[in-house]
């Protein structure tokens, strides 16, 4: 299995004109963050989780020319934003793209992008195929799925495992019997927005204690915000085998 970190970023983690803070002059290219969003190739299958406003970004720098699905972890538009973009998928591949998301989600995909699921639709706008998630594990092609529940504030979010890789963005609780879905993952991305306390993500403390409770073999950080600060200062004083993740990370596993 195959693994591509496609984003690591927040809306506000992403470079802004004119923005003179450390992160947006930093020389580091692991600290230009897009949004937050991965990629899972394994045998003839390749989906992507979210599809924020980079999503079209995103599979020009991975250079994908094939799509099978779209799995969506919430409705905040930093993850859903770039859905029109699946239109290139329709050309290319001359069938619709499913959409996998809860179906709270799946109504405010239909709701904002409505156009595309008009009785006469305009030519050329995205053909999409809804499935609702709910909570079962499911396969999409070759790739198995489980879905992992937490909170992101009061807002429910997914999570998916898949083999030995568990990814989990956008959360600051987690169940007992959801967090042992991940136990045994060698590879475990998990969302820290900064070193603060924050009322829906989990801070870095927070994210290291539960990497280091479920003792994967790497241990990744996503949904990184500029108030983080600069990557080769943060990665000094983690723990061995954890580390802020970065755009174009390629995972096999």
């Amino acid at each position: 299995m195959e693994v591509t970190i496609l984003g690591t970023g927040t809306s506000q983690g992403v470079p802004v004109v004119g923005c003179e803070c450390r992160v947006c002059k930093s020389k580091d290219p692991r600290d230009i963050r897009l949004r937050t969003a991965a990629m899972i190739r394994y045998k003839d299958t390749c989906i992507v989780i979210d599809a924020g406003p980079d999503f079209r970004q995103q599979m020009l720098n991975a250079q994908v020319k094939k799509l099978d699905a779209v799995v969506i972890t919430h409705n905040h538009k930093d993850h859903t934003g770039g859905l029109d973009d699946v239109r290139a998928f329709n050309w290319i591949q001359k069938k619709p793209m499913d959409i996998y998301a809860r179906d709270t989600v799946l109504e405010s995909v239909q709701k904002e992008f409505s156009y595309a699921f008009d009785d006469n639709k305009y030519p050329g706008v995205p053909d999409i195929q809804l499935h609702k998630i709910d909570g079962v594990p499911f396969a999409i092609g070759d790739i198995p799925l489980v879905p992992i529940s937490a909170l992101h504030h009061q807002m429910p979010v997914y999570g998916f495992r898949t083999g030995d890789f568990s990814y989990l963005t956008d959360a600051n609780f987690i169940e007992d019997k959801e967090l042992d879905k991940m136990k045994g993952s060698k590879v475990i991305v998990l969302n820290a927005l900064r070193k603060e306390k924050h009322i829906s993500h989990f801070s870095l403390d927070e994210a290291i204690d539960i990497l280091q409770y479920l003792k994967p073999e790497k241990g990744y950080i996503t949904h990184i915000s500029h108030q983080m600060g600069l990557r080769s200062e943060i990665e000094k004083n983690m723990p061995a085998g954890l580390s802020l993740a970065h755009d174009g990370l390629r995972l096999l596993i």
